[in-house]
């Protein structure tokens, strides 16, 4: 199992275990961490399980590529900035054990 930590917007830490190849969005699911959502629903309805890569991480997890379809959906969240990430789009490997995911105020 692989360690992912959930900081809420109010700083409060959630650590779950996740299983190799789930994504930290199905993490946060499987968890009931707050304030992911993760209803997707296409286009009209994507972007509910935006977090923030912490600094640390980003080159880990990789940066979000401007010509990607993920770029093309965060457009639908509140609050991006150069860590976004649809959780969705991270698959947990052990090389990301200790992960921290920043989860945003609000999501859209």
């Amino acid at each position: 199992m692989v360690k992912v930590t959930f900081v809420s917007s109010k700083g409060t830490r959630r650590e779950v275990e996740v299983a190799k190849g789930e994504t930290a969005r199905e993490a946060a699911l499987f968890n009931d961490v707050p304030g992911i959502d993760g209803d997707c629903g296409g286009v009209c309805a994507c972007a509910t399980c935006h977090v923030h890569v912490d600094p640390a991480w980003i080159d880990k997890v990789g940066r979000l590529a401007d010509d990607s379809m993920e770029f093309d959906l965060l457009q639908f969240a509140e609050g991006t900035s150069e860590y976004s990430r649809l959780a969705c789009q991270i698959p947990i490997m052990p090389e990301l054990d200790g992960l921290v995911l920043h989860v945003p105020e609000q999501q859209y």
